[in-house]
């Protein structure tokens, strides 16, 4: 079981890592700013997440007989997406403290710029409160697998209903 766990989930860390260099590459070369990454970012993580199902059904197919429960199943999904976000957790930090330390100013004034004047002042305290989460270490790295272990459950969720067989 660790074999696929880790094949998977460093195949998938790979890709996430990928994406989330180039999108952050472009969000500092690019004029339109951070809307090019977004995209890069989501099919990213999309892509790597493929892994979970596929080690799902690796696990399920190699070691199991072609059969597996639903709990086992979420289980390997869970332990796939735990480990490619926790890489993408990894990249960002050595992205952040190392090439981008200014991110989250950047990232302000880009949320800022595309507000609605009525929306300023929300929009403001906001961008205030990430600010102010970001010179705490521990907040990043529970901002980061916010970004992306959600979806990464998800995707352990649904395809554990879909690869489940007795």
């Amino acid at each position: 079981m660790k074999n696929i766990l880790l094949k998977n989930g460093l195949i998938g860390g790979l890709i996430i890592a990928t994406s989330m260099v180039i999108g952050t590459y472009m969000c500092y070369h690019n004029p339109k700013g951070f809307e090019p990454s977004y995209a890069i970012g989501f099919g990213g993580m999309l892509l790597a997440f493929v892994f979970i199902y596929v080690g799902i059904e690796q696990y399920r197919n190699k070691i199991n007989n072609g059969k597996i429960s639903f709990v086992k199943a979420l289980q390997v999904g869970s332990l796939i997406a735990l480990l490619i976000s926790a890489i993408y957790v990894g990249v960002w930090l050595i992205e952040y403290y190392n090439f981008f330390p200014d991110f989250i100013e950047k990232y302000a004034q880009s949320v800022l710029a595309q507000t609605k004047p009525s929306d300023l002042a929300e929009a403001t305290t906001k961008m205030d409160s990430y600010k102010e989460m970001y010179k705490n270490p521990v907040m990043i790295i529970l901002l980061t697998f916010m970004e992306i272990l959600p979806m990464g459950l998800a995707i352990a969720l649904i395809s554990a209903l879909i690869l489940k067989k007795k």
